[in-house]
């Protein structure tokens, strides 16, 4: 199955993303969903059995458009005609892109593309796969993103709506005050010619969005709009005609006109909606943090000298070279050089990385104090920072199953509310001495107050700031479902090797002298032991030189024998040393204390003589228990579970202070254990790093895989937590719940606005204008609640 994402324009509420959404998965071997608030369409498909462009005709079906852009690429190496047909016919095979034409006199192919399916690096690797040069033209003139377009748009909209409006506005003081206005203010055809071009201009999009609408057989919120405000328009040209005909435009009297009403409900509307525009460009802040950590120009060798050339124009198996205080351009590794690197950006590790020949290097992340040569491994998208910046896109674009609900609630929302503000009007009519007039306000009212703008954008803001904010603490959550499920965990599962522990045997306890120690690291050296690396590393660290070995023998589950400077030294078990008739009874005690506590001891022998004792452990992690006690004041029950040895895996329990283990479990067994937890009526969370780890990832209500461990584990799980540190996942948990209790803040005051203004807007309780004030600042109110996220301390 292919994974595309598609940026939709024209949506203005839930019920056009439910349309949208529906009408995708009707296709075949369409799986999709449409997320009003990042305004994309996530869709898997089968591409053997339908393709992108049929998504864009079906959305375009439907009344929205798809989102593109257009780009201008220098083309060489063309030499006829037929040389631009080729490329046009090249280019239009591929997915994502809508049209393309080449000139062949100016050597500029102008493409137009969809921005979420390719990219120009995509479009310039095609035509160079055919034999030609290409390189996107380079404009100054960037132009608007989509969505400073809209902003800028609504904006120009608020500015002309409110001046047409004001005149208007002015004329209510005579409703509710009878205050003096001039005879011009009050002529129904002077408030016709202001109110007008705000209807059917500044308002246009409401109708065609009602259109669009209705034509696919629901109903929006465009359509409550569209009413409301064509009753009080054209009810007000009907009373401005009669009043003219009776009295004549020299006779004005009083006339019961509401052009104000339509203009002011319009203008309001539009403003909330600007507002709404502006506060959601402030939801992708964190995303565009992500995009502006990206270098611009790389420092490129070519043929011996140095170049700079844009990102976009590096290619794999470049030579990149680096000086300090630069930052690396582009995944890669390190050919030459040695130097402290800034991953911090990315991993949230606030210790500089020392990294030398043959170590690999992150693009984004800083180059603090050497100069380095790497070799470009990974460009573009397949970068790491890429890759995150999918994820959190892909994140932000998901729904919480909480979201599924509340888009079965606005689908049948807005006919309810028709019916009401109609029944409203029967009653008011035909039941109450009023007449008209009250009963007109009280549908209008009834109308407009319910519009479930806010219903529709509790959920997607709050998951949108939710995992930006996640991001940036160097936490990603594969999409809203996780961000939910994660904050409802009871029980955590830990894998002790690489998640608790460091995955990697330190000396921890050292009985003997300098000399000593010398000539078992030189013994060690020769080892493939993954314990002799620590021995050899402890030595290194004690700047101790080694000896030349003139003899070495490793004996499998026992120790090493080895010949130096005319020395026999032995290094292992208390048996190997006793069947060289070397006494340790002496030690014994020791020995079994330092073993309880789950390290490996190692004795020491040198010419038919105990020399000493050394101990190796995987240590745990300095911050390991800090962050598991937190876990367990948030009221979580904390297991390991491991497949190492029980006395190993209760003597590092006991030191972060984890009660239940479960050792000696086998890789295949791990998932199994996490669904006998299940079983117990419990949501659990896994938390790992290896590929041993990756089944019990996948079967865990949430998967949380460390970043520094194995890639299939961080495939398989939900969650990643970029850098090794634990005390992030006490965060993770933090983000997820005050997201969700966002969430509930925010879907309570929709609900409970709705619930609470139409009976009252039914009663005539309410002017019309005041009902589409509050409507308009209810969903601003909505995007501002979720905006505390970025300020919430976690």
């Amino acid at each position: 199955m292919e994974n595309i994402i598609l940026d939709i324009e024209g949506m203005t509420c839930a019920a056009c993303a439910n349309r949208i959404e529906k009408g995708l998965n009707k296709l075949e071997t369409v799986d999709a969903t449409v997320n009003l608030t990042t305004e994309r369409a996530a869709i898997s498909f089968n591409e053997q059995a339908i393709s992108v462009d049929h998504f864009v005709e079906k959305v375009e079906e439907l009344g929205y458009q798809v989102s593109s852009e257009k780009k201008d690429f220098i083309i060489t190496g063309m030499t006829c005609a037929a040389c631009a047909n080729r490329i046009e016919k090249v280019l239009m095979k591929q997915q994502g892109v809508t049209e393309a034409t080449v000139n062949l006199t100016t050597e500029v192919g102008t493409v137009q593309f969809l921005s979420s399916v390719t990219t120009p690096d995509r479009i310039v690797t095609a035509i160079e796969k055919i034999g030609y040069g290409a390189k996107l033209k380079d404009n100054q003139a960037q132009g608007e993103t989509g969505r400073e377009r809209v902003i800028n748009r609504l904006k120009r909209k608020v500015i002309i709506s409110s001046i047409l409006t004001f005149p208007l506005f002015l004329t209510m003081a005579v409703h509710l005050f009878q205050a003096p206005m001039p005879a011009l203010l009050m002529n129904p055809w002077f408030q016709m010619l202001l109110a007008t071009p705000v209807q059917f201009y500044i308002g246009w999009q409401f109708y065609t969005g009602a259109y669009r609408s209705l034509k696919s057989g629901s109903a929006n919120m465009d359509v409550l709009v569209a009413l409301g405000t064509s009753a009080a328009y054209f009810y007000s040209v009907y009373e401005g005609y009669l009043t003219l005909e009776h009295q004549g435009m020299g006779h004005m009297g009083h006339a019961d006109l509401y052009f104000e009403t339509s203009a002011m409900l319009i203008t309001l509307i539009i403003l909330g909606k600007y507002l709404e525009a502006v506060a959601k460009g402030r939801t992708t802040e964190a995303l565009s943090k992500l995009l502006g950590l990206q270098a611009k120009q790389a420092r490129v060798l070519i043929n011996g000298e140095e170049k700079l050339l844009p990102i976009d124009q590096v290619k794999v198996g470049d030579t990149i070279i680096i000086k300090p205080g630069e930052k690396i351009p582009v995944d890669g590794e390190v050919i030459s050089g040695k130097s402290a690197i800034d991953e911090s950006m990315l991993t949230g590790e606030s210790i500089p990385v020392e990294k030398t020949v043959a170590d690999t290097v992150i693009g984004a992340t800083m180059n603090k104090n050497g100069s380095l040569t790497i070799k470009a491994t990974k460009v573009g998208e397949d970068t790491a920072l890429a890759n995150i910046i999918r994820i959190v896109e892909e994140a932000q674009g998901s729904k919480a199953p909480i979201q599924r609900l509340v888009d079965k609630i606005s689908g049948v929302f807005v006919p309810i509310v028709v019916a009401v503000a109609i029944i409203t009007f029967i009653i008011w009519y035909f039941f109450t001495p009023t007449g008209f007039e009250p009963s007109f306000v009280a549908a209008i009212a009834v109308l407009v107050i319910a519009c479930p703008c806010a219903l529709g954008l509790a959920t997607p803001t709050s998951i949108m700031v939710g995992t930006g904010k996640a991001a940036e603490l160097g936490i990603l959550f594969k999409g809203g479902e996780h961000i939910e499920g994660a904050g409802k965990t009871q029980v955590v599962v830990f894998d002790k090797t690489g998640t608790i522990t460091h995955g990697k045997p330190v000396v921890t306890d050292y009985q003997g002298s300098d000399q000593t120690l010398a000539l078992i690291a030189s013994a060690e050296h020769n080892s493939e032991h993954p314990l002799a690396d620590a021995i050899v590393q402890y030595s290194k660290d004690k700047a101790l030189e080694l000896h030349k070995v003139d003899d070495f023998q490793g004996v499998p589950g026992h120790g090493i024998e080895a010949r130096i400077a005319d020395q026999t030294v032995l290094v292992g078990t208390r048996k190997f040393l006793q069947d060289h008739e070397i006494d340790v009874a002496n030690y014994e005690i020791e020995i079994d204390q330092l073993e309880q506590q789950g390290k490996t001891v190692m004795l020491i022998g040198i010419d038919q003589a105990f020399q000493g004792l050394i101990a190796v452990a995987d240590t745990v992690k300095d911050n390991a228990r800090q962050a598991l006690d937190e876990l367990k004041h948030m009221g979580m029950e904390l297991v390991m579970l491991t497949g190492d040895n029980a006395t190993t895996a209760r003597a590092i329990a006991e030191e972060v202070g984890i009660e239940r283990v479960i050792a000696q479990v086998v890789p295949e067994q791990k998932a199994k254990t996490i669904e006998k937890l299940q079983a117990e009526g419990k949501k659990v969370t896994m938390v790992g790093d290896g590929i041993n780890d990756a089944p019990a990832l996948v079967v865990a209500d949430t998967g949380i895989a460390i970043g520094t461990g194995a890639d299939v584990a961080i495939e398989a799980a939900d969650v990643t937590i970029l850098a090794g540190d634990l005390a992030l996942l006490p965060k993770a948990f933090k983000v997820s719940q005050a997201t969700i209790k966002n969430i509930k803040q925010n879907l309570f005051w929709a609900f409970a606005y709705n619930s609470a203004g139409i009976p009252i807007a039914a009663f005539g309780l309410l002017a019309p204008w005041i009902a589409g004030a509050a409507m308009a600042f209810s969903s601003v109110s909505v995007v501002s609640n979720a905006l505390r996220l970025k300020r919430v301390k976690i």
